[in-house]
């Protein structure tokens, strides 16, 4: 198995994309600055930064590079501070720095305690303001207080007082205070006799809106300043959500808040690329390579195919550089081969979501041989795939496993996949007739193994995955918005509906498409479906043509028992709207036929239509 965690073993040659943050931070000209290392949950960030702050120090020796994880301190009541005393411990370890370093340091820290006194006593409220805590921090008179609050202190108007402290916290002391930080820090950078300050945030987009707020916070009014660079390792939808959320109530915005901050903030945007059908194949090759070679042949073959890569990354070859090895990896290429192409579809090219793929098949492999059973990993890798991207029609073939049945089927699928299209009409096909018309499926069928002449009883009980792992896959690269979407879509209230319905409008079209995936899948999942979730799901298929396709591809995964009668009008307006009349008619005489009663309201809803 393999640790679903940051490395530095670069098999996606990304190094271009070090390279990049590397030459900014390291020319003094464009010092200070902020780098945005963009990309998707799981796409390699964390990696990106390590490898980073490895080159650079090995290159230089006087750098002073620091991680700092905003997970890690998601429950600090402020992430501002927290971040700025992370950055004041790394350099009170450091030994050799001198004594104005040393007094700057300690003026820095007096500096946050203010700042955190500041924030517990906005959060404390009266009880605190009446003991004079505020009485070195304000000017405001806490005898004021006291004479405001003396009459009616239970009826005391706390958020007029509040207010009023804010208001000199902000402009006042604070924003002195805030002056001060950075003439101190400017100070520390040059007494420290570091070449520059490198600050890696990552795992900023697990984090509140409000944590996320807070560290953007730290960096633009604290420490953007002298030789220092700041790499923010973040979805970039999850950080412009952050923002945007927090001036929701600005009303008359022509612009996207979030995106005009982004942009303020960081003045280098680098964003990670899904992989391809390639990436992700060379990906899951050197994946399981280096579970299968000992450590010095598989550092000979990692190093050899970077080397390859360097002189011309694309004719760069694993298959090549082995056979130049000598090394016999044959078998192992095969797989990745067989798995890459719907891997790289169904997963987004997402390297985490690959290597969990992979995990999980090898959890399977071991659980199996516990039970003194043995899988071939070809044919595991296989129904995973079907597991994963066709739940419906993987629970089919299970029952008709189990019934011995599914043999036959998948000896006539099989040899309709080499067939041409005139003879896929003359089939014996019975329970996965109707798989014939899912491009997906066929191309599952047609990869290799052949699964007709196997006996895959064990894979169906070695490959029983819940639903909720599947719709983790998809949720999980949704931003925070897109999820806010599709929970208000599956509510059933025609308020949130309808409110959920305008939102899609704000969405990329790739997530809007994985939103339909998702309410699918948890649809497919129910026995029976209510009028309002299907006409849901429809009414957000049929918003443009593209989604029409996902949709419909959806749609006839279903079984005409799932369908209230109700739902038929619904499903021949979509069918109307987006040109899909006759493939419904064409379910409706097949694979929905086993359901009179709903496919006479359908005929009849299409004839109205």
């Amino acid at each position: 198995m393999w640790k679903d965690s940051e490395t530095e073993l670069d098999f996606l040659d990304y190094n271009y994309l070090v390279q990049s943050m590397i030459e900014i931070i390291r020319d003094d000209s464009l010092l200070p600055a902020c780098i945005g290392l963009y990309g998707d949950w799981g796409s390699g960030k964390s990696s990106l930064i390590r490898m980073c702050k490895s080159q650079l120090e090995t290159q230089d020796d006087k750098v002073k590079c620091l991680i700092f994880n905003g997970w890690l301190f998601e429950n600090y009541d402020d992430a501002k501070t927290a971040i700025l005393g992370e950055i004041l411990d790394a350099f009170k370890e450091e030994a050799k720095i001198s004594d104005k370093a040393k007094r700057s340091i300690k003026a820095l820290y007096n500096s946050i305690d203010k700042l955190k006194l500041a924030k517990n006593a906005l959060k404390y409220g009266i009880d605190f303001f009446l003991t004079g805590g505020l009485g070195t921090l304000t000017s405001l008179s806490i005898k004021k207080v006291a004479e405001a609050a003396s009459d009616k202190l239970p009826d005391v108007d706390f958020d007029k007082i509040e207010s009023t402290i804010k208001d000199e916290l902000n402009y006042k002391e604070l924003r002195e205070d805030i002056r001060e930080f950075q003439k101190e820090f400017s100070t520390l950078l040059e007494e420290s006799k570091i070449s520059r300050l490198v600050v890696f945030i990552d795992e900023l987009d697990r984090c509140r809106p409000d944590t996320i707020l807070d560290t953007l916070e730290a960096i633009k009014l604290f420490l953007f300043t002298g030789k220092a660079a700041f790499v923010l390792g973040a979805d970039e939808r999850h950080i412009a959500y952050a923002v945007k959320s927090k001036f929701k109530d600005i009303e008359g915005q022509e612009i996207d808040i979030g995106k005009e901050y982004l942009e303020k903030l960081v003045q280098y945007p680098i964003k990670i690329p899904r992989l391809d059908t390639a990436e992700v194949e060379t990906y899951i090759g050197c994946l399981l390579l280096q579970n299968e070679l000992n450590a010095a042949s598989f550092k000979e073959l990692i190093d050899a195919f970077h080397d390859a890569q360097s002189e011309d990354f694309t004719t760069a070859s694993l298959t090549k550089v082995a056979s130049e090895k000598n090394i016999d990896i044959k078998d192992t290429l095969t797989t990745a081969h067989q798995l890459s192409k719907l891997l790289s579809n169904g997963l987004n090219g997402n390297p985490r979501q690959c290597k969990r793929f992979l995990n999980m098949m090898d959890l399977r492999m071991k659980q199996a041989t516990y039970k003194n059973k043995t899988l071939d990993r070809r044919i595991l890798a296989k129904m995973m795939m079907l597991e994963y991207f066709r739940i419906n029609v993987f629970k089919t073939m299970a029952t008709l496993a189990q019934n011995d049945c599914l043999k036959a089927e998948l000896l006539e699928l099989e040899k309709i996949c080499v067939s041409d299209d005139s003879e896929k009409g003359n089939t014996s096909l019975d329970k996965l007739k109707n798989c014939i018309a899912d491009d997906w499926f066929m191309s599952w069928c047609h990869i290799e193994p052949n699964l007709g002449d196997k006996d895959l009883k064990l894979y169906f009980y070695f490959s029983r995955t819940s639903l909720e792992e599947r719709l983790s896959l998809i949720t999980s690269s949704l931003s925070p918005k897109a999820r806010e979407v599709l929970t208000k879509l599956m509510s059933q209230s025609e308020i949130i509906i309808k409110k959920a319905m305008e939102d899609v409008d704000e969405l990329a079209t790739s997530e809007t498409i994985s939103i339909i995936n998702a309410m699918g899948d948890q649809l497919l999942s129910m026995s029976e479906v209510n009028e309002t979730q299907i006409k849901t799901f429809l009414s957000l298929s049929g918003k443009k043509q593209k989604f029409a396709e996902e949709g419909f591809n959806v749609l006839k995964r279903f079984s005409a028992d799932q369908f209230p009668s109700s739902s038929a009008a619904h499903i021949a307006k979509f069918a109307q709207d987006s040109n899909h009349v006759d493939q419904i008619k064409e379910l409706a005489d097949g694979k929905w036929s086993v359901n009179k009663t709903f496919t006479t309201f359908l005929d009849n809803s299409l004839k109205q239509e």
